[in-house]
């Protein structure tokens, strides 16, 4: 019966609650009476036995107008009390109203208050007695897993009220930095010592941990994160303050938790105007503006309030999503979407001065140390000579401002793409070198040079992500691998930052912590996932991390300087190198002899010319090219 009960229709459900009230109104107020007589019931209320039939005609089309009925009785919260609590006052005033009016004087007076506190109970109580009845039956047709929230605060407390009228997740216990709080109980749900999480979590078998600490530091979640993540329990996290507080998300969208929570600083609060400066009310232009640095430039450069954005790209679907991305995010913002490549100079002379720019962030590059190691002359054609066209390019057309984004791969690189990003550092200082032998030129050219982001395209992150899915195995280079992380968002502000500082022919460093060993990243990785390694320890693991050798021209370390000593900055994590660079002379004839090997295809050739010009790319044996090694 109940399951028919439960297959009803929204309206026949609404039609039930009505009948209920219908029958629970005349009950308050027969009860109340009763009471104020003593249980004894008074012959001389007989004649006026219609006051008893009389509230619902009133209180039920208020209950209507309040929205009670459309109220879902499974998720209702306590804010049906308030509803109750107005309908009934007001039927209690209109009932005076009746009983004066129409004069019953043997109508007990302090009944109508008893009443008032019966309709509250027998209203308001039916309904929480309906919810309570509701949940278990759910909780019958399907357990839900125990969970724990870290954070009893005001995201916790609703994490948790979330979670209760859910059917997933049934939370059993609350953890808190907060020693004030320890023992109190919130909805049946006791606030515990962190300390006792690992005692907790056999003994209530705890299936995930949830993190509703949403204004805390990146730095304060790392720490909680490590400490968790030897119990192998899956973390999930409510969204940061921000996301809530903009309304993108709610509180009980719980995320994976990032990995930047377990790798990443807390970001330094840019400097204003050192943000603004190459940015507010200029033309601004991105190439490479729908690749991973490229797309979040282009979305931090909208909030700097540009005149104009161009977006310089090669592939036409990364054009098109970033540009409707962006046409979202700031609709103002005049955009112009330039399909191009980067070592066309004509159709980038023609666009910079059409559109009157004056910043480049030039972000085009090929950036994935295998495919560049087996494809050397598309790499040194797109990375180094593109990167010099532009820079010619912008020159021609009195750009302010060049900056172009490098990597920690150009450090005595082992690779032909850390190889060729070296060589276009090396032609933006010759170029800054022989505008000030002539005498200065309008364009400021500034590199900034930085390690691996999170979440890039190709990134190892993602990999893991999705290995781990799978079931493994998790592969890892080399044991003692390490690289370093920064957040995409992090990056392109430092980048923005440090094209202001430039005097022209800089070269900037960013400050990107302490570098990260990858086969602890796939550790931490797995252990956060709620499983276990698979290995000689622990044969009986969920995941193994297999180890595949390193890669052709794959570093152990990567570096970010060649030279001895950095400069400080205005900007606490932003550094100035002091490296070498060739006179222009010098360059010119090594870039001529290599355009003649790239446009021969002669990669042996080409390859060759990269290791007398860049003097310390200490290039890796297994290096070749696929075309060539074909045709051989």
């Amino acid at each position: 019966m109940l399951d028919s009960l439960l297959s009803f229709s929204r309206h026949h459900k609404m039609a039930l609650l009505m009948v209920l009230d219908a029958l629970l109104l005349p009950l308050a107020l027969l009860s109340a009476v009763l009471l104020r007589l003593g249980g004894a019931w008074d012959p001389k209320l007989d004649p006026y036995l219609w006051i008893f039939a009389v509230p619902p005609l009133w209180v039920i089309p208020i209950f209507v107008k309040l929205g009670l009925y459309r109220a879902v009785i499974r998720f209702m919260d306590d804010r049906v009390v308030t509803t109750v609590f107005y309908g009934v006052t007001l039927a209690v005033l209109v009932l005076t109203a009746v009983i004066v009016m129409a004069r019953i004087t043997p109508f007990p007076r302090s009944s109508i208050l008893i009443f008032w506190v019966f309709a509250m109970a027998y209203i308001g109580g039916s309904r929480f007695l309906l919810r309570g009845v509701l949940r278990n039956l759910d909780a019958g047709q399907r357990a839900r897993a125990p969970v724990a929230i870290y954070g009893a605060g005001h995201a916790g407390l609703a994490l948790m009220a979330a979670l209760q009228s859910g059917r997933d997740m049934k939370p059993v216990a609350f953890f808190d930095d907060n020693p004030a709080l320890w023992g109190r109980i919130y909805g049946g749900v006791e606030v515990y010592d962190p300390a006792r999480i690992p005692e907790l979590v056999a003994r209530k078998r705890l299936t995930q941990m949830l993190l509703a600490i949403p204004s805390a530091s990146r730095a304060r979640h790392r720490e909680i994160i490590e400490a968790l993540e030897p119990l192998h329990v899956p973390i999930q996290r409510v969204p940061r303050l921000a996301d809530l507080v903009s309304g993108e998300v709610r509180v009980e969208e719980l995320k994976q938790v990032d990995i930047e929570d377990l790798l990443g600083r807390d970001p330094v609060p840019p400097k204003p105007e050192l943000l603004s400066a190459n940015i507010a009310g200029l033309a601004v232009m991105v190439t490479g503006a729908g690749g991973s640095i490229g797309s979040e430039l282009c979305r931090q450069i909208v909030k700097g309030g540009p005149r104009r954005l161009v977006l310089f790209e090669l592939s036409e679907y990364a054009l098109y999503a970033i540009d409707q991305e962006l046409a979202r995010l700031a609709p103002d913002v005049e955009r112009v979407a330039i399909l191009g490549s980067v070592t066309d100079r004509a159709r980038l002379t023609s666009v910079m001065r059409a559109f009157d720019i004056d910043t480049v962030y030039h972000a085009a590059a090929y950036k994935h140390v295998p495919l560049v190691e087996h494809n050397p002359v598309a790499g040194i054609v797109n990375n180094a000579f593109g990167t010099d066209t532009c820079a010619a390019a912008a020159a021609d057309a009195g750009v302010a401002t060049f900056v172009l984004i490098s990597t920690d791969k150009a450090v005595r690189p082992t690779n032909v793409m850390g190889a060729t990003k070296r060589l276009a550092e090396l032609c933006l200082q010759a170029r800054h070198a022989q505008q000030e032998r002539s005498g200065g030129g309008a364009t400021r050219f500034v590199m900034v040079r930085f390690g691996n982001v999170l979440g890039s395209s190709g990134s190892v992150v993602p990999l893991f992500k999705r290995q781990i899915a799978a079931g493994g195995p998790v592969t890892v280079t080399h044991p003692d691998i390490t690289r370093y992380f920064m957040t995409i968002p992090e990056a392109a502000q430092l980048v923005l930052q440090a094209g202001a500082m430039g005097q022209g022919g800089d070269v900037f460093v960013l400050d990107m912590g302490e570098p990260v060993k990858i086969a602890e990243l796939a550790r931490r990785m797995i252990h956060l996932s709620g499983l276990e390694v698979r290995d000689a320890a622990h044969p009986d693991g969920d995941v193994e991390i297999r180890y595949s050798g390193l890669r052709p021209g794959e570093k152990l370390y990567e570096e970010l300087l060649i030279g001895d000593g950095v400069l400080p900055t205005e900007h606490p994590r932003i550094l100035r190198a002091r490296e070498y660079h060739l006179a222009p002379d010098e360059l010119a004839g090594y870039l001529e002899r290599l355009a003649v090997a790239c446009e021969a295809l002669d990669a042996a050739a080409a390859f060759a010319l990269m290791r007398e010009v860049v003097r310390e790319f200490n290039a890796a044996e297994a290096t070749r090219d696929w075309v060539a090694g074909a045709t051989a």
